[in-house]
Formats: C-alpha cells, structure tokens, sequence
C-alpha cells in the first residue's frame, strides 16, 4: 500500500478546479460575477483561440494592492467573515475558490487599481505561482486568462467545438444581462462584437436590445411581492403563442443570482399546464427577490443550486402570480376568437374561470380544453346520424416464421389496437408499433427521400441550440433534412424527409434538438441513431389519433415483419397480453 503525502498546492487547485471551472463558459461566470459584485456598470468580454483565451475587463471598484497576493489563493474572500454571514449571502460570490482554480489551469495576467491610489497593480501567474508589480491602469479591473487548461491535456480533450463553446459562453453572458440591466455587456468573439448592451435600462428595455422589440407585444408582466413574507417576483411570461423549441429561453434568477432551480420551473410549468403543444416551452425571464437568510446558496461548487426553507410556499407564490398575468392574456384571446355570426365557436385555450366546463375541441387532437360556458343557439332541424359501427375483419398474411391469422377487433382510448389471438388478448400502443416499423425501415434504406419545402416558416432558437444543428449537418442531410442557419437565432427547414411531409416542422425541431443533446460531437453513429429515432417518432401516428380498421391492420401487418416487435427505438414495450385463461379466471369460467 502506497504511503500518504500531502499533496502540492497546486494539484489541490487543479482538484478543485475540477469542481469549478467545467469549461470555457465556467470561467467567464466566476469572472462576471466578481465584476458585478465590484460594483462595474460596465463588462466587456473578449474571446478568442477557441475560447481558451479570456479577457473581461471591468470598471469596478478593483483590488486593493495589499489584497492582490492573497486574493489568488485559496479560500480567500471580502464577501464573507464569518459562519453567520454565510447564511445570509447578498454578493454572487463568496467561496473564494475561483481565481485560485483558475491559476492552476491556465496561465493569468491582471491588472487591477482602486480609486484609492494613482497607480494599479499588475500581477502575473502560471502554475499557481504568483508574482505582482507596479503598473499604469484605469480604475477598475481587467483579467486575462490564457491557454485554458494547457497543463491539462486530458480536459482538452472534452472541450467541444470552438462554436460549441462559445455558444455556451453567449448564452451565459446574454443571462447575465438580463439579470442586470442597469450593467452594460459587450461579449466580442475575436474582433466581432455579438451582444452589447446599454446601461441604466430596464428589464424591458434590456429584451428589446437582446432580442428584438416584436418582443414586447409577446409577453406580459409578472410582479407580485407579499409584505408579511417579503418575497417578490417580477419579471416576464410570454403568452400561449410565442413558444420556443426548448427551455433555453427560460431563465430564473434568485436575488439576480442565475439559478437552475426545479422549483421555479415546476411553477412556471403548473401554470402554462394545459396550454402549450406538445414540445413547445414559454419565453419567461422571473427573478424571486428573498430574505438571504431564507435560501442556502452553499449546495454546490458553480453555485447554481439554491435550497429554500419553505419550498411549497415558493412555489405556490410564482405559480399564481405567473396564472395571474396569463389570465388576462388567455382571456383576451378568448375575446378574439369569438366571432359575431351565429353558432360559430373557434377553438379556446385554457382560463382561469372558476366556472370553467371541459369540452373536446375537434383540433385538439382530442385532448381536454377549457373555456367559458357559452350559450349556443341550435336549430330545431339539426339532427345527429351515428356512424355505423365496424365489423371484426380476419386478416391473413406471411410472416418470417409461419401463416397466422389476426383478428383485430378496434380500438381503445383511441390510443390501443385490439388484437385477439389464438390464447390472448393483445393490446398494442399504435404510435409505439408504427414507430418501430418505420424506424426499421429507414434504417434498411440507403438513401431517403427527402421533400423540398418552398415555403418553410422561420423559426426562433437559442444560440446553443443552432450550434448544435450546426455540428449535426452532415447527420442531418444524411437522413434527408437541410436546416439552414439565418443567424445565431434563427433557422429554416429546406428539406425534410418526405415521411414527414404532414409533420409540424416546431415539433420535429423540438424533438430533433432534445434528441440531439449531451451527444459528443465525435460520435457519429450516435447522431444518426438519434435522428432516425426522431424521424421514425414523428413520422408515426399518434396517441389520440382516431384510425379506421383499415389502419389498425397495417400497423399490426408491419409490426409482424420487424426484426424486434418487442419495444420501440426508445425502450418502451409496444405489447402487452393478457391471457384468455386470465379473463375467464376472472369471471369464474372454466
């Protein structure tokens, strides 16, 4: 057995740093936040050499000269002093680890100089070996990290692409602006300038300069504070209509602190319920205002996570204050899409009423919607013919194995194919069988046809997520789809395969990116798997769907020939039987 040493100080801080500092992006949010917490009412962050070179320079209030040897060392902090304080956090940093990791994988210059003194202080270091001097400098502070992990190639090595990494760097920065409008941000990749921001705006005002100002005429304000507990939350929902492919436009703060915090995004999920297709996420952008010494920021090392110690109170607070201002929204579409003419109802969403009836809208896939009551004026004449039912139909046809005869005998919930067999009763999910016959079968073709859209919608995305179409386009035309990139936040569809002719292409985009994710770009196969596994899903009838007997057959017809009639391409168990036996058991039959 080996003998126990120390370790050196700089293999701690690369330990750590493996905590801290994930990728390029993680660098930018520990640098960025001690900007904000400096006071700065101006970033401004440089990126180049595959964003392993980081430059963010603020106009804080910068370093005290006597502070510099020891603020690059580990744990060591101005923003705590004691147990106490650190239950009541109102900075966004405070572990004093970042620099101290940051040191240890790359090679960092600063320049730093307070108001205090006419001259700044200028500090150099690799391998966490520190060495300072006198400089020249404008108040404010400006840290230069280069080479990112030279001295670690293994982590080199699960960096993705330079447009990859820098989509996540824009992402983050774009999140911070929005947390902070009164700061201006400028992001530059090389010499190009992709987000810069004015200061001293408000939240609105911030989103027109990110996104654009049609953005206005989309959301809704939320703001709801309560004076006994006093928590707040403000911010903005989008309405029904403006939906995004992913949740990559939802971005949650606490105390302007950018979270990942499952219960905000169960909140905002409880209150869109019912409301939005299948696939489709809101735009929302909420900042929960609390008590510091009601949360616990120290749960993780990047800080994203955060604990309350009232969570079902939270999370009612947001959820009804994001009800309340999609209320009037809801209501106001409702207003509109009844028309003057008699006996003519267009389809509804869901309200808030609380004499709200279920009915089934004939476009929603029968799925149950909500609406006001209305009185419907009928004429004496109308009548109502029922369509005459079905009859059982045997099918016969040739398997890999033997002759078998199939009854089919409907359908259930619309969702369920009957099948009665020789000893059971089978029930087959339709999309989960449709799905693995068409799967099998694009996978047996060597080329796909592939339909050119003359007409195609363009549609919203996050930078992240174009980037990973992107990485994916060789996948992409492989199987038959060409997505071309307007710009970092747009896309069109120009050619989809052709057994999605009918398909919503929002829908499709939005599986094809869930698909798509935490997939490294060097593996291929697995690319062209997950692509295929969307298209055959798309492609597929759906639960709900209403089929005649003609279309159960063929389902279960093709289902016989695959080469794995057990689950779909994602796991799921198409079949289930119950056995004759079982039934009658059951009714004490022998």
């Amino acid at each position: 057995m080996n003998r126990i040493k120390q370790l050196s100080t700089n293999l701690v801080n690369q330990i750590a740093a493996g905590e801290v500092i994930e990728r390029p992006a993680s660098v930018v949010k520990e640098l960025v936040e001690n900007s904000i917490d400096a006071g700065a009412t101006r970033v401004e962050i440089t990126v180049s050499n595959s964003c392993r070179n980081i430059r963010i320079a603020d106009n804080g209030s910068g370093i005290h000269p006597d502070d510099i040897q020891l603020a690059f060392t580990k744990h060591a902090t101005s923003k705590i002093k004691d147990e106490e304080s650190l239950f009541n956090i109102q900075t966004l940093g405070f572990r004093g680890e970042a620099l101290a990791s940051i040191i240890s994988i790359s090679k960092v210059t600063c320049i730093t100089r307070t108001k205090d003194f006419e001259y700044g202080t200028k500090v150099e270091s690799e391998n966490s070996i520190v060495k300072s001097g006198k400089t020249g400098c404008a108040i404010g502070t400006i840290m230069e990290v280069n080479e990112l992990f030279f001295n670690q190639p293994a982590r080199l090595k699960f960096l993705k692409s330079e447009k990859t990494e820098f989509a996540y760097i824009q992402e983050l920065v774009q999140s911070f602006a929005i947390a902070n409008p009164a700061i201006a941000f400028i992001l530059k990749n090389g010499a190009s300038v992709v987000i810069n921001t004015a200061p001293n705006s408000d939240l609105l005002t911030r989103l027109t300069q990110i996104y654009s100002n049609n953005i206005i005429n989309e959301i809704k304000e939320v703001n709801k504070s309560d004076d006994i507990t006093g928590i707040r939350i403000s911010g903005y929902v989008s309405t029904p209509d403006f939906t995004r492919s992913s949740r990559k436009s939802i971005y949650t703060f606490v105390n302007s602190r950018i979270v990942k915090c499952p219960i905000l995004t169960k909140a905002i999920d409880t209150a869109y319920k019912n409301m939005l297709p299948m696939g489709r996420y809101p735009f929302a952008v909420l900042n929960l205002e609390i008590n510091p010494e009601e949360i616990d920021v120290n749960v993780h090392p990047q800080k994203r996570e955060i604990r309350y110690k009232n969570t079902n109170q939270i999370f009612n607070f947001v959820q009804s204050a994001i009800s309340y201002a999609l209320d009037s929204s809801v209501q106001a579409k409702i207003n509109r899409s009844v028309t003057n003419e008699k006996n003519t109802i267009l389809p509804f969403v869901r309200t808030f009423s609380q004499n709200e009836e279920e009915f089934i809208d004939s476009n929603s896939d029968n799925e149950k919607v909500y609406a006001f009551p209305l009185k419907m004026e009928t004429k004496d004449n109308i009548s109502f013919k029922e369509t005459p039912k079905q009859t059982r139909m045997n099918i016969n046809f040739e398997t890999p194995s033997k002759l078998k005869q199939i009854n089919v005998i409907g359908q259930l919930d619309n969702t369920y194919i009957l099948v009665e067999n020789d000893d059971n009763l089978e029930i087959i999910d339709q999309h989960i069988a449709e799905e693995r016959y068409i799967y099998e079968k694009l996978r047996s073709q060597k080329e796909i046809s592939s339909q050119l859209l003359i007409v195609s919608d363009v549609i919203d995305v996050e930078p992240i997520d174009a980037q990973l179409l992107d990485n994916a386009k060789f996948q992409l035309e492989k199987y038959g789809y060409k997505i071309e990139t307007i710009s970092d936040r747009q896309i069109i569809f120009k050619k989809i395969p052709q057994i999605l002719a009918r398909a919503k292409l929002q829908e499709v985009l939005s599986e094809l990116l869930n698909n798509l994710k935490n997939t490294p770009d060097n593996e291929l196969d697995t690319k062209e798997e997950k692509i295929l596994i969307t298209t055959a899903c798309k492609a597929s009838v759906k639960a709900g769907d209403k089929l005649t007997l003609w279309q159960m057959e063929e389902i279960v017809k093709n289902l016989r020939t695959t080469k794995n009639p057990y689950t779909c391409p994602h796991g799921r168990p198409i079949s289930h039987f119950i056995p004759k036996k079982e039934i009658a058991s059951f009714f004490n039959r022998s």
